[in-house]
């Protein structure tokens, strides 16, 4: 199985500051080397780079109901589903929206409700 050069590299650039520290770290016990050396000559150029995305890199999402939509049934129900709320809270929240639906939330669950909402008729988004 022989994986192509480039294909490595787009996968080391599509990963986030923490993902690639995280292999060089398995790539050190692995092979018994340190990259200290190398990060210098590249971490030189790169180091605004890195510190800019590491700052921006948000790990906590929040998805904030904006409005109901047409379909507000179809909306409280996703509510209900997401949350765990009992209807009259549910639909307490849809009416009340702008409001936060979840909060604190990974980014891939938080893209997974905002989707579910999408769908359903209403408008949400993460922040």
């Amino acid at each position: 199985m022989a994986i192509a050069q480039a294909d490595v590299l787009d996968a080391i650039a599509n990963m986030t500051v923490l993902e690639l520290s995280q292999l060089i770290k398995q790539m050190e016990d692995k092979f018994g080397v340190s990259a200290a050396a190398a990060a210098v000559a590249v971490a030189a150029p790169a180091a605004a780079g890195a510190a800019a995305a590491a700052v921006e890199e948000k790990t906590e999402f929040d998805v904030i109901l904006t409005a109901a939509g047409d379909n507000k049934v179809n909306v409280i129900k996703v509510v209900r589903a997401v949350t765990g709320l009992g209807l009259k809270e549910a639909k307490d929240l849809v009416d009340g929206a702008p409001k936060a639906v979840k909060e604190g939330i990974a980014k891939k669950d938080a893209e997974d409700i905002l989707k579910q909402i999408t769908e359903a008729g209403g408008k949400a988004e993460l922040k």
